[in-house]
């Protein structure tokens, strides 16, 4: 794996972790989308400024990474786990992310995040066939 796709995924890590708005200005690309877990979508600006509205991290890791690149663009898969509150309840602990990158003027930049739940870890939903139908049961 490029050691500079890495390295940057902890350095936008590290800027969520701090609340950093500058930081994450420079680290996302200007035509940005991001994708949380419950399916709404924000473009940088209002990316960048969930943390000043309620958003905060206590901790924030990018784990379990997987990347594969084409040129200058890397789609990478990883676990981000999390501690903190948003607009006073907690964030779950784990969720599946996808970042895509783009290398800009020799510098990646995230394009692009793509956040699920991940059933069953806390403050998620619960694991399929855990409530009242049975894994693959369609409801009635």
């Amino acid at each position: 794996m490029d050691d500079s796709i890495r390295a940057f995924l902890q350095q936008w890590a590290a800027a969520e972790r701090a609340g950093d708005a500058t930081a994450l200005g420079e680290l996302l690309s200007e035509d940005f989308v991001g994708i949380g877990p419950v399916g709404f979508v924000l473009p940088k600006a209002a990316w960048v400024g969930r943390h000043s509205q309620g958003l905060h991290y206590d901790a924030f890791a990018v784990n379990e990474l997987e990347v594969r690149t084409y040129g200058d663009v890397a789609v990478a898969v990883a676990r981000d786990t999390q501690r903190g509150a948003a607009f006073g309840h907690p964030v779950p602990e784990a969720l599946r992310t996808t970042h895509v990158l783009v290398r800009e003027a020799g510098s990646w930049r995230l394009a692009s995040l793509h956040m699920s739940f991940i059933a069953g870890t806390p403050g998620a939903p619960p694991l399929p066939g855990s409530g009242s139908r049975a894994a693959g049961e369609a409801p009635e």
